[in-house]
């Protein structure tokens, strides 16, 4: 009974996630130093993957694996990943970092709003080919599959319970 307890303290402390949208923006009318004050996460895991060639085997943030015979560094980026916006170099489209650290400013990824997604911001890549997207990544050029590009933005919307209605009653108005 205590760990149903436990499980549904902690359900009812985390927050509530939606979906991160051009609508919100829009209808907000939010400044870039305002979307910078926003706590995004990450709707599904992104894997960013690149081969490394002999000799220049630099290890930052990843793992580096052997795929059939070739080295690969992979960085995975889980579910449910707090990020922030760093910047955006147009207005639809933000470049938001998941990692810490002082060379954290240069991992980041880019995010803009799909029209077939309801104008969600999901992750962009510079080139979609075989189910394969480009991206880049603390300023290398990583391959990520088609599953990433489901990952979207989200944000907790804590809806305010304080609306404030003025109301008043018309008198009615009669001929003189």
């Amino acid at each position: 009974n205590l760990l149903v307890v436990g499980l549904l303290f902690l359900s009812a402390c985390s927050p509530k996630l939606s979906p991160f949208s051009q609508r919100l923006i829009d209808q907000n009318g939010w400044s870039e130093d305002e979307l910078q004050q926003i706590q995004f996460y990450l709707s599904d895991d992104v894997v960013l993957k690149r081969d490394f060639t002999r000799g220049s085997s630099e290890i930052v943030s990843g793992e580096i694996k052997m795929v059939n015979g070739r080295e690969v560094e992979e960085i995975r980026i889980r579910k449910g990943t707090p990020g922030i916006l760093l910047f955006q170099p147009k207005s639809n489209r933000m470049a938001v970092s998941f990692e810490s650290g002082s060379d954290a400013d240069a991992k980041y990824l880019m995010f803009g709003p799909n029209p077939k997604k309801g104008k969600n911001y999901v992750l962009l890549a510079s080139d979609w080919k075989n189910r394969r997207g480009k991206v880049k990544y603390n300023g290398k050029t990583y391959y990520t599959s088609a599953d990433s590009a489901l990952a979207t933005l989200q944000v907790d919307l804590k809806k305010k319970g304080n609306t404030s209605v003025k109301s008043r009653s018309a008198k009615g108005r009669k001929i003189d």
